[in-house]
């Protein structure tokens, strides 16, 4: 049973509990990262859960198909938490392999029990479905992009139609349609690579202290990823990387949005609960476990 002693202090993610540290503002080309961080010594909001991405990494959990028929099992995938903790799967984080390549359509929390569990997918890959069943491979966050289609819509189709204009911008050939088809793209690759180094150069050298950041590119937010718990925030912070970088990539320019345009969206944001609520409604989405406000995502 998951340990929610410090629920009422972390029930919301606002100003109250949260600074954004706009004096620590990381910047590489199209992207600009400004980290988020507790205020009190807060930030442990829910110990004993890790990530997917950890669990995979450590062998702790295992995802494989929930049968042969694409009609009935496209859009569902098993999960076994064999770990003594619980699992955070969010939404937009990608799978591949298996049958189809897959993107996780709902946040969700497992229990640690060992049994088939079965979390919502969506499929990231039009034109496969194989009679063979490759292992599936973690493979970190959908971009901003896709993920605002995804929790948009849930709809399939939109979600093929997003992709497709993502590879044809990217000029990305790929005969299934694949959207993970750019990690075999040398240009998209050596980008990539680029970016990460040095962002995941400029958290290491930081305090642990983060729970989340905002990303801009051009004059825009394309998004801000928010935990209630430090070390769920840096179970997900190279995946979700990963996503930003692929999306400043593909459709980024340099960052140009003025300051008090970026602490206009952020007062949207954090101001209070009533004021996250009406702006997320139509920017994003609010996980909640138990009462709880675990992950706030804007894009």
């Amino acid at each position: 049973m998951l340990c929610l002693c410090s629920m009422a202090v972390q029930a919301q993610l606002t100003y109250e509990t949260l600074y954004v540290d706009y004096d620590s503002v990381w910047e590489f080309k199209n992207l600009k990262i400004i980290p988020i961080r507790p205020k009190h010594g807060q930030g442990n909001g829910l110990p004993g859960v890790i990530t997917l991405s950890q669990a995979i990494q450590q062998g702790l959990a295992t995802i494989t198909e929930r049968g042969t028929a694409s009609t009935e099992n496209v859009h569902f995938l098993r999960i076994n938490n064999h770990s003594d903790k619980s699992l955070l799967i969010s939404s937009g984080e990608l799978i591949a392999g298996g049958r189809q390549d897959r993107m996780v359509a709902h946040d969700t929390i497992l229990a640690p029990d060992g049994k088939d569990q079965y979390i919502p997918v969506m499929c990231v890959e039009e034109n496969r479905w194989s009679e063979k069943e490759k292992k599936f491979v973690y493979s970190n966050f959908a971009n901003p992009y896709l993920r605002k289609v995804l929790e948009q819509n849930k709809n399939q189709v939109l979600i093929w139609k997003e992709i497709s204009t993502e590879l044809d911008q990217g000029q990305i050939k790929s005969k299934t349609l694949a959207y993970l088809s750019r990690n075999a793209d040398k240009k998209m690759v050596f980008a990539n690579e680029e970016y990460f180094k040095f962002f995941q150069n400029k958290f290491q050298h930081a305090d642990s202290s983060i729970v989340g950041f905002l990303a801009i590119s051009g004059n825009k937010v394309i998004g801000s990823d928010i935990f209630n718990d430090r070390n769920l925030f840096y179970g997900q912070l190279n995946p979700l990387l990963h996503g930003y970088i692929d999306g400043a990539v593909l459709y980024g320019a340099p960052p140009k949005m003025p300051l008090d345009d970026i602490k206009e969206y952020m007062d949207k944001l954090l101001k209070d609960e009533h004021s996250q609520e009406a702006f997320v409604k139509y920017n994003g989405k609010i996980f909640r476990h138990q009462g709880q406000v675990v992950h706030v995502n804007t894009f």
